[in-house]
Order: C-alpha cells, then sequence, then structure tokens
C-alpha cells in the first residue's frame, strides 16, 4: 500500500514541509523517503521551485519497434480511461514528451500552461519532482500528489509514472504516465501504470521471438541450396545418441556458439569438449523475408584432425546460401533459450560445407571448400538467434562471472583499507578503467559513522586507474563534495548516480571546474557513484569512471555496479567492525599491562608488547618490586584472542599483583593462580552463558624472582616457553627449569630451579609468539633467539629492539610479550646485618649499631625512627620467637630494616585498649614506616619495614 499525502496536502502540512525543506531544516519525519530524495536531487542542482525553464525539442518519436508494441496497450489504457479525467504520456529515455492521450479538456490546458506537453522536457533535473522525471531517477515506479512536487506549477496534479524497459537488454526504452487533478489522485494509478508497462514489455520480447522464428524459418528455407552444402539425415536431433553428446557437452557448445553470435568478425570456432572430441563451430548470415537480420551457428562433431581457424577468404567461400530457396520445415518447433537466442533440434536439410584440414607440413596454406561431404564429421543447426541479443547473453554471463571473481576476491582480510583496494583491483580495467572510494576517518577507525552528505570530510582510501593521468584526487587526498555533484547525491539519497555523458553534468563539474576539466581531456567520460550501504548505515561513496571504452555506462552497468559495491560494503562494514573490536580490546589490553617502569634497583629492564595483527591476545608481562629489595618478573599468555583473552589476562595479573604481596614463594604463588583459573573455567560458581567469550580459561606463566643481595634468582613455569640467561661473557643458556602443567589443569606440583647470576647478566623472559611462526618451528626459533642474544655488550633496549627484528615476522599471527632485564647487585656498603643473641640486653646494642651504621651511611635524620623500630622487632622476635634472630639494614631507593628469627608465628596489627599494658609495638611501627610486612623463608620468617630516604 502506498501512503498518500493529500490530507496531510489539504491541512497544509506538506505546504509547511517544503517550505521548512528550502529553507534547510530537517523534514525526513514528514515526508516519504523517495520523495525527499527527488527533493534533494532537485535542490543539489539548483532547481527553483517557481521558476521552471522546459527545454522544447519538436518532432520527437520513439523506435518503430518499440511503437508497434506499445500502440496496442496505449490504445486499450486510452479507452479504460475515457470517462476519467487523467491523461497519458509517453516519453523517452531523457524524459521528453513525444506523445499525450486522453483527458479532459480542462485538464489538457492546464498541463499546457506548465508546458506537460509533447516535445517538452519533463526531467527531474529541469521540471522537479514529478512522475516521468522522478521515475528515470528511480528507476522504478512512483507517485507524486500535490505538494509533494517540488515545483510550485506542478503541485495542483498527482501523477503516476513507470518506466519501460527492453526485456532482453534492460535498458529504459521510454516512461508512461498518468497524470490527473490532484483532487482526483489514487494510490490505483500506481498499479495501473505498472501493469501497462509490463504489457508492453511482454509484447516487445514477444516480437523478439517471433523476429527469431523468421530467422529459423529462413534458414530452413536456405537448406535446399545446392551450393555444396551437403544434406543430412533427417528427424536426427543434436543430442541424439549418434553424436553421443552429453549435458555438459551441449552447455560447453551453446555457451560458443553464443559467444560466437555476439562476434561479428568471427567466422568459425573451434572447441574441445570435455571428452576430448573436436567440434568446430560456424556461423552464418540469415535473413528473414521481412529483412530481419540474425546468424545461425551449426556444430560439427570432428572424429579426425582439428580445422584450423578460417581467414577472411574462406569466410567469403563459405556464404550463406541465398534466403528463398525453399525446403519445407521438419522437425518439432523451436525453443526459446533463455538468453534470447533459439535452440532448435536439427533441421532436414541444412548443413555446414565441408572444410578439409590442413595436411602436415603445408605451412600456412590456408583450408578450401571441398564440393563434397566429409563422412567423418557430422553438422547440425545449434543456435539461430540476433547478434545483438547473443551480445546481452555473453555480457550476462560475463557479468555473473565477474560478480563470481568479486566475491572471491573481496574481503579477503579484514582490514578496511585492504578490503576497500580489493574492490578496485577487481573493479579496474574488467568494469571500469577507473575506481575510487571515499570513506570517512571515523570508518577507517572503525567508529559507527554519522549521516554523510554533501561537504562531509572523506578519504580517498583506494584508486584504481589504467594509467596515472587520470587527474583524479588521489590516495590519502581528503575530498568534500560539494551539494550537487554525483558522489554527494549519492550519500544524500543513499542511490546510484549514473551520468553518462559526463561534460554534460555541470554539477560534476562544479566540484573543482579546473581540475575536471582536465579529466575530461584524459578522456573520462561518463560515471557511476553508488553508495557504500551496509546493515543500514552509509559508509562512503564509491566512482566508476570510463574512458578506454568509448560506450557509456549503462542501466545494466549501473545494476552491476550496486550489486558488486553491495557485496563490498558489507565486507568493509565487518572489517570496520573488526577493527572496532580490535582496537576495543587493544585498548583494554594496554590499559591492564603495566604503564611505565616501576621504581626498584635490582634490574635494569625493558620491555616490548606487539599485538598479532589480526587480533588481540592474552600475553601479559609485569616487573613487581618486593619486599627487602628483591623483584618478581611475570610473562604470561592466556589462551585465546579477543575481549574475553584481553580480560582474563588482566584478572590473572591483578591476582599475582595480590599474591605477591603476600610474598608467596614462587611455587605457592603459581599454585593459587592455577586454582583461580580453573575456578573462572567452572564459572565460579554461577552459570556459564554459552557465548563466543564463555570459552575455556587457559594460561602459560613463567614467574622468576630476583635477590640483589644474595643474587640468586628462583624460577618456576607453567607450560610456558623457557626463559634464557645471558652472562656477562656473552654465554646463551636456556635455563633448564621444569615444566609445569599450563594454568587451569590443576594436580600436579610445581617445581623451582635457583640460580645465581653474576653481576650484569640478562634474564630474557618472552611468550611462545616470538619463536613460533606458521614457517618456523619452535626449536628453529629458539636457535635464532640464541644467535641474537649473544651479544652482552647491548642494553635491555638494543637487545628488544635486536630480538623483534631478527624474529618477528611482518604480520605476526599471534601477540609477542618479551621482557630483558639485566642484573645489579647490592654491595657491602649497602648491607649490613648482625646477629642477636637471644637476650634481652642484646636489644640496647642493636640500637647503638643501627645508629652507628645510619651515622656512616649520612643518614642521622632517620636514627631515631629506625632505633626505635629496631628495638620494637629484635624485642619481639626475642620474646615471642624461637631460633636465632638476625638484624640487617639495607640502603636501596629507601632504607629497609629486617629482622629474622626461627618462627613462622606471624604478628597481627591489633588495636590494643586503654588498659592494656602492650600490644602497641607493631602499631608504633605501622606509623613510623612506610610499609611493612611478613614474608616467611625455609627456616623462619622476616618482618621488614621500609622508610623513604630524606
Amino acid at each position: 500500500m502506498i501512503p498518500v499525502t493529500v490530507v496531510w496536502d489539504d491541512i497544509g502540512g506538506l505546504v509547511d514541509a517544503h517550505e521548512r525543506f528550502l529553507a534547510g531544516a530537517h523534514v525526513e519525519a514528514d515526508v516519504r523517503g523517495p520523495v525527499l530524495d527527488s527533493w534533494k536531487r532537485c535542490r543539489s542542482v539548483g532547481l527553483e521551485p517557481h521558476r521552471l525553464t522546459l527545454p522544447y525539442t519538436p518532432d520527437l518519436t520513439l523506435d518503430h519497434r518499440f511503437l508497434r508494441a506499445a500502440d496496442p496497450v496505449l490504445k486499450d489504457l486510452t479507452a479504460s480511461l475515457a470517462d476519467v479525467g487523467m491523461t497519458i504520456a509517453l516519453c523517452d529515455a531523457q524524459g521528453r514528451m513525444v506523445q499525450r492521450l486522453g483527458g479532459e479538456r480542462r485538464l489538457r490546458e492546464r498541463l499546457d500552461e506548465v508546458r506537460f506537453a509533447p516535445g517538452f522536457d519533463a526531467s527531474e533535473p529541469v521540471a522537479g519532482t514529478n512522475g516521468v522525471g522522478t521515475a528515470l531517477a528511480e528507476r522504478g515506479a512512483v507517485y507524486v500528489a500535490g505538494r509533494e512536487h517540488f515545483a510550485d506549477c506542478l503541485a495542483p496534479f498527482a501523477c503516476a509514472g513507470a518506466p519501460v524497459r527492453d526485456p532482453l537488454s534492460g535498458r529504459i526504452e521510454a516512461v508512461l504516465d498518468l497524470t490527473c487533478l490532484r483532487g482526483d489522485g489514487d494510490p490505483a494509478m500506481l498499479r495501473m501504470v505498472r501493469d501497462a508497462a509490463r504489457d508492453i514489455e511482454a509484447r516487445m520480447l514477444e516480437q523478439a521471438t517471433q523476429r527469431e522464428r523468421a530467422l529459423l524459418a529462413a534458414y530452413r528455407r536456405a537448406g535446399g541450396d545446392p551450393g555444396g552444402w551437403p544434406r543430412q539425415p533427417e528427424h536426427r536431433q543434436l543430442d541424439d545418441g549418434g553424436l553421443d553428446l552429453g549435458r555438459i557437452d551441449l552447455a560447453v557448445l551453446r555457451e560458443r556458439a553464443e559467444e560466437l553470435i555476439a562476434s561479428p568478425h568471427l567466422t568459425l570456432d573451434e572447441v574441445t569438449l570435455p571428452g576430448g572430441r573436436a567440434a568446430t563451430l560456424l556461423r552464418r548470415q540469415v535473413t528473414g523475408p521481412d529483412g530481419e537480420s540474425g546468424v545461425a551457428v551449426e556444430v560439427r562433431i570432428l572424429g579426425g584432425p582439428r580445422l584450423r581457424h578460417v581467414r577472411a577468404g574462406v569466410a567469403e567461400a563459405v556464404a550463406p546460401a541465398a534466403a528463398g530457396t525453399v525446403a519445407p520445415p521438419v522437425g518439432p518447433a523451436p525453443v526459446v533459450a533463455p538468453t534470447g537466442t533459439v535452440t532448435v533440434p536439427a533441421p532436414g536439410r541444412a548443413g555446414l560445407q565441408d572444410l578439409v584440414p590442413a595436411p602436415p607440413g603445408t605451412g600456412s596454406r590456408p583450408p578450401r571448400p571441398h564440393p563434397t561431404a566429409d563422412r567423418d564429421g557430422d553438422s547440425r543447426l545449434l543456435l539461430v538467434g540476433e547478434p545483438g541479443v547473443g551480445r546481452l547473453a555473453v555480457l550476462a554471463r560475463r557479468r555473473l562471472e565477474f560478480l563470481h571473481d568479486a566475491g572471491i576476491r573481496i574481503g579477503t582480510t579484514l582490514d578496511v583499507t585492504r578490503t576497500a583496494e580489493e574492490l578496485v583491483e577487481v573493479t579496474v580495467p574488467r568494469f571500469a578503467d577507473f575506481a575510487a572510494v571515499d570513506l570517512p576517518d571515523v570508518v577507517l577507525r572503525g567508529e559507527e559513522p554519522g549521516p554523510l552528505g554533501a561537504e562531509t570530510p572523506l578519504r580517498r582510501v583506494a584508486l584504481g586507474a589504467l594509467h596515472e593521468e587520470s587527474q583524479l584526487y588521489g590516495v590519502g587526498e581528503v575530498v568534500e563534495y560539494v551539494p550537487s555533484t554525483p558522489q554527494a547525491r549519492s550519500l544524500e539519497t543513499r542511490q546510484s548516480v549514473l551520468e553518462p555523458v559526463l561534460a554534460e553534468a555541470r554539477g560534476w563539474i562544479a566540484q573543482d571546474p579546473p581540475r575536471l576539466e582536465r579529466v575530461l581531456d584524459v578522456g573520462i567520460h561518463s560515471l557511476i557513484t553508488v553508495p557504500l550501504r551496509a546493515r543500514g548505515t552509509t559508509l562512503g561513496v564509491v566512482s566508476f569512471y570510463r574512458s578506454e571504452k568509448p560506450v557509456s555506462f549503462e542501466d545494466d552497468d549501473l545494476y552491476l555496479a550496486q550489486e558488486l559495491v553491495g557485496r563490498a560494503a558489507i565486507c568493509i562494514d565487518n572489517a570496520r567492525r573488526y577493527t572496532r573490536e580490535h582496537d576495543t580490546a587493544l585498548a583494554l589490553q594496554r590499559s591492564l599491562l603495566p604503564r611505565g617502569r616501576p621504581e626498584q634497583s635490582a634490574v635494569e629492564i625493558a620491555y616490548r608488547y606487539l599485538p598479532a595483527h589480526e587480533g588481540v591476545g592474552g600475553d601479559w608481562f609485569d616487573v613487581i618490586p618486593l619486599s627487602g629489595a628483591r623483584v618478581a618478573l611475570v610473562v604470561g599468555d592466556v589462551v585465546g584472542h579477543g575481549l574475553h583473552a584481553a580480560a582474563t589476562m588482566g584478572r590473572l595479573r591483578t591476582a599475582v599483583h595480590n599474591f605477591c604481596s603476600l610474598d608467596l614463594p614462587p611455587d605457592d604463588l603459581l599454585t593459587h593462580l592455577d586454582d583461580l583459573v580453573a575456578r573462572l573455567d567452572r564459572g565460579e560458581g554461577w552459570a556459564v552463558d554459552n557465548t563466543p567469550d564463555s570459552g575455556i580459561v587457559g594460561a602459560t606463566c613463567l614467574y622468576a624472582v630476583y635477590d640483589p643481595v644474595s643474587r640468586r634468582c628462583t624460577l618456576t613455569r607453567a607450560g610456558h616457553p623457557l626463559p634464557a640467561v645471558v652472562g656477562p661473557d656473552g654465554d646463551v643458556e636456556f635455563v633448564d627449569l621444569p615444566s609445569g602443567p599450563p594454568l587451569g589443569l590443576g594436580g600436579l606440583p610445581f617445581e623451582t630451579v635457583e640460580l645465581e647470576l653474576a653481576e650484569g647478566s640478562q634474564l630474557v623472559l618472552y611468550t611462545d609468539g616470538l619463536i613460533e611462526d606458521r614457517t618456523r618451528d619452535i626449536d628453529s626459533g629458539l636457535e635464532l633467539l640464541r644467535s641474537v642474544l649473544a651479544r652482552p655488550d647491548r642494553a635491555p633496549e638494543e637487545t628488544c629492539e635486536a630480538v623483534l627484528d631478527a624474529l618477528l615476522p611482518a604480520r605476526p599471527n599471534d601477540d609477542v610479550a618479551l621482557l630483558v632485564a639485566r642484573t645489579h647487585t647490592l654491595g657491602p656498603g649497602q648491607v649490613a646485618e648482625w646477629d642477636v643473641p637471644s637476650d634481652p640486653a642484646a636489644v640496647s646494642r642493636s640500637r647503638a649499631a643501627v645508629t652507628e651504621q645510619l651515622a656512616a651511611w649520612g643518614l642521622q635524620e632517620l636514627a631515631f625512627t629506625t632505633e626505635l623500630v629496631a628495638s620494637e622487632l629484635v624485642t619481639n622476635a626475642i620474646r615471642h620467637a624461637t631460633g636465632p634472630v638476625r638484624l640487617r639494614l639495607l640502603r636501596d631507593r629507601a632504607l629497609i630494616c629486617e629482622v629474622s628469627d626461627g618462627s613462622s608465628t606471624s604478628p597481627r596489627l591489633r588495636r590494643a585498649r586503654t588498659e592494656d599494658e602492650g600490644g602497641r609495638g607493631l602499631f608504633l611501627v605501622a606509623q613510623l614506616t612506610e610499609r611493612w610486612g611478613t614474608r616467611y623463608a625455609p627456616d623462619g620468617k622476616i618482618i621488614w619495614t621500609e622508610q623513604p630516604l630524606p
């Protein structure tokens, strides 16, 4: 049902919408989409509603074949509308009126006043929105009533128009229009004009069939010519048992016959059938009794050597017999094939003139006609048709092949720019000589674009060209199309625009007259613009230009371009959405990775993280300062890619930080982490949704703790690649570290290895994406890594760069995390320690020793606080712990005070009541220091504090 706006017009709403549109307001909610699109096109060409200038062309007419098909339909339509105040207009393919039929005198006078009469132009660029011009612009049936007309003078009318197409070529031949006064308008007019257009098209198709039947009859009559054409057995069809041709053989022959019909310069063609046999096709001109000119193609299956192609002289020798030699037709009636040619059973008397194969060694001597038949072959009529129809059949098949190839070649990646480049690579030169893709920057960033139209900045993302002298905007340039250009009209109306003659397209030239004049000078003469639309969103615009082919773009080209761009738009939108998800996951992952370097002195670090080319993974690394000037180095890899992997990585990294705050041993830390991953995989007691992000959780991890005082490094791993240690002398070793199961499997303990590293050694931790690739196995990657690391003189930053340059592929399939740490030590001048007897009297001596050491370090400002802290901790150890007690001071980035004992009981900070005599010692320690805590050792525990240096 077509919504009608007569009532809305009567109350003035549509009039108001028209005025607001002219003022630049948005009226999408008040005006039908096709009408609003037409208004925008009228505005873009500078049309003024109150003033029209309609060109006049006298003595217009249409093709006689079209008129022969249209006259009966128009007479019937005129008779059916005799009692209705409605006129019928028949216009040519440019919108110029050829005939106007019917209608009462008052209506005809009103139409004459507004120049809606034969000879005048009713196309949309000059007459505004109306049944004729808008039907041409929309390339479909339209209904326009009252104020929906853009021009003021047409507002009193209602009209319905529909294009009439050639049923074989699809080209618009004419436009049929019904017009009446607005008060008499009815949506049924749209159905009437559409039915009439279809009736005309059906009669045109019947005429084509009649012409083909006449050509077939002429061919059969020519079969009795005595000029050397051999007789053939009667009633023997092409696909009978005698020739033993299957369905595939027939399909191959008919396809080549269609090409031969469409090729006026070819006479003979040779085909190799799938079974290996050779067939020769001969093209013959046929003329019917009424002057119809056509082509007959005969086939001959050869059992002997193949024939060479006949040259021009031989083509004359095998010219068709004169029409008029009558032979009675035999066999069943011909069948109209879908391609527009006639597939004919074998005629009674028609044949292929015998052609003798060139004998071996005769060089280039052409074959000659022979007066007798070659009994080794058998000739049959294959197809009869008109060359123009054969051309259409060939073009249709090539367009299907072109779309098939485009579907394979466009969208091979999830990159917006590359997809646009694939579109122009497929298009040039098979469809257009130049092709350009313009997209807004927001699409390149993966964001959702807003409304696009005139003056919207677009970036030329891809340009396909036969040569570099096109003078078109280059790749990377920003273009803002003015409202009159076809590109701007495509963006605003969301419809394709065909400009068959660019030299006459003033709106296109208005974009940049000097540049576009040069474009015309290099031969570009025709243009199609198609908006890139996918899932209801306009992403940009594609422009196709033609220069080398002299024929302008046609309607079929427009439909092909729409289908091609529609498929490409889906691919570009998929790439855009992937870019958005990829960037979101990458932003999430980068926000969860370390920002900057933590303050610590144990190691000099450098790191790199590189996401995969086609997806963000769950690789991560971390450098975590621990108590006692130690540092933890972590590298891990979560299974999978995308947001789920990045989020899981963030949860695991947070868990590692929390476990590090407890100063857990490396093997215990991985055990806790393994349990966490297992609980994540089980959904932590919640029902796990069956979504793409609810897959199995798994991860690998390598955890190392380095102590700069003892130069000891403790390592453990869960299914992760081996770490590398580079000695000061350049020797590279991969640590023989037992591999525990990946995180989440559980059931097996994790083992640790302890190494003593020389000062200046480099510890290299990485994920498997660095050493493993599709073209390289792990062992080869490890050996290559070994050779790159054998340079001890490099700083960690230089080591990172060298490793990535040597091992990272151009398009990594997996993300890569790399962490390089060069070890430092705390020398004797930065460490002081004392054994403390289990005697309360030793507390005073400990205070004195601390005061003396701080004076030696020049830290007298911290003497009082540190003396109090050391006294409290030593006292607690003597009173409540067992085993040897040791006191140690470390001067690092902070002043560290540690007291160790043989007990595994950890002190607990509590709030003492008013009447309590004790319990305030740890509270004072916590208040006087910046940090404090407890860590466990194999032979007891250590209570530590940190104070910032002055």
